[in-house]
């Protein structure tokens, strides 16, 4: 299994701290937010990742390196000349993560979920790990029907985690093209066609995209 760390904002919402810092490398409890993500990977055996980068990615290159020194085998996929959002720059790394399955999480994301027991149900072209809506999306993003069925929100909401198994074949109506790309519109195709599917998890979980959310991260 190979998995792709999100790396490449800006992230704007924790200025000042992201002036001269890429948000991956701000720390929480002594380890940058990235290390947290490697570190996550590694303990399900997954060792060989992708980092795509922009904004002051050259840090990340220079403090991550090769991955050989936090055990694992380190691939950049470059996005310096603009910040592709999280579809395209999935597109633009395809090369390099294959025609499998792969996981793709969030940077900014501290989770205790197990991730080696991630994977892709037959006839989904992802699937998504969910959670409880936190204060900052009381709304939530997606609904699950039939246990694992996700929906757009009906009923009961819950929130998507930055967390997911995806098939190379989403991305396929979309390939060649270099471009910004969000990932809702991919996912809203995919519900659209009985192909996205996901779990509820309720254990821990913390999005880190402000100032005052990496304050309570340290203080957890």
């Amino acid at each position: 299994m190979i998995a792709m760390i999100l790396a490449a904002g800006r992230g704007e919402r924790m200025m000042p701290l992201t002036k001269n810092t890429p948000k991956s490398l701000i720390k929480v409890k002594d380890l940058a937010l990235i290390e947290h993500s490697i570190s996550a990977l590694k303990k399900s055996n997954i060792i060989d990742i992708v980092i795509n980068i922009a904004y002051l990615g050259e840090q990340i290159k220079t403090h991550l390196g090769d991955g050989s020194n936090f055990g694992v085998h380190i691939t950049y996929s470059d996005e310096s000349s603009g910040a592709l959002e999280t579809a395209g720059g999935i597109i633009k790394a395809l090369p390099i993560l294959g025609n499998k399955p792969f996981i793709v999480i969030n940077s900014d994301v501290l989770c205790d979920f197990d991730l080696s027991k991630l994977t892709l149900p037959v006839g989904s072209l992802a699937h998504l790990v969910l959670i409880n809506n936190p204060a900052h999306n009381p709304n939530g993003d997606f609904s699950l029907v039939n246990n694992h069925q996700i929906t757009n929100i009906h009923g009961q909401s819950y929130t998507f985690s930055g967390i997911g198994i995806y098939h190379p074949d989403l991305f396929k109506s979309h390939l060649g093209i270099e471009q910004k790309l969000p990932l809702y519109p991919l996912l809203k195709e995919a519900i659209a066609n009985g192909q996205l599917s996901g779990e509820h998890y309720d254990g821990y979980w913390q999005d880190v995209g402000t100032p005052e959310r990496l304050e309570l991260a340290n203080n957890s």
